[in-house]
């Protein structure tokens, strides 16, 4: 196993605790100490997945999740001191995959990022999703909607084409959740309303019908738009 992490954080106690065990797990490790330092290695370094703390000097780690191109193709965990919720929700708005509450177990990071790193290093099927408007390729992991290309973080991008794969099946939270996340994530459910709520804005106005709730139960993708 060779994919790379950058683990940024201001703490050099804590990146070289985390790079020391991600190394002997087998993966290709870069570190950082702030948030410029940290955009500058995603562009150069090109890890497949960024563990970033929230409280950095220069930019935290907030301003970093708004600055990285192609955020698509990185798995995010965040790292942070704080417990509340509106922490989360924050970074999950701005494309984080995951949350670690410092202080936290060395192996439950490790079993975090060997989970996200699976379902990132899947093997795509070569094969063209199309619904309405709307056409995915899981190979080069992109969305295309109306021949404008989506902005899709790994998450929206996995819960979008799951969702799309099988039109009209309804999809509970808990499946969804345990599907694009993964039974190890401890997130509530709330999770999968957020990213519900990205990706139709993501679709726009004419399109946004395109995913639909189905009250009580959960969410279904369908070719039946209202028409405007």
């Amino acid at each position: 196993m060779d994919a790379k992490i950058l683990v940024v954080d201001d703490e050099v106690q804590i990146t070289d605790t985390i790079a020391y065990a991600l190394r002997r797990e087998g993966f290709n490790v870069d570190v950082a100490c702030d948030g410029e330092v940290a955009l500058n290695k995603v562009k150069t370094f090109r890890p497949l997945i960024l563990i970033l703390d929230i409280m950095m000097p220069k930019f935290n780690g907030y301003e970093v999740l708004k600055r990285i191109e192609n955020r698509n193709i990185i798995g995010i965990i965040m790292l942070t001191a704080k417990s509340d919720i509106i922490d989360k929700v924050l970074g999950l708005e701005l494309g984080a995959d995951d949350f670690i509450i410092k202080p936290f177990d060395m192996r439950e990071l490790t079993a975090r990022v060997n989970s996200l790193v699976r379902r990132l290093e899947k093997v795509a099927i070569n094969e063209d999703l199309i619904l309405g408007k709307l056409k995915i390729n899981k190979l080069s992991r992109r969305a295309i909607i109306e021949d404008t290309a989506m902005d899709l973080t790994p998450k929206e991008f996995d819960l979008l084409s799951l969702l799309v794969s099988r039109p009209e099946r309804v999809y509970s939270r808990d499946e969804l959740l345990d599907l694009v996340w993964g039974k190890e994530y401890i997130g509530g459910t709330r999770t999968v309303d957020i990213h519900m709520r990205r990706l139709r804005q993501k679709l726009g106005v004419s399109n946004e019908d395109m995913l639909q709730t189905v009250h009580g139960v959960g969410y279904r993708s369908t070719g039946l738009q209202h028409e405007s």
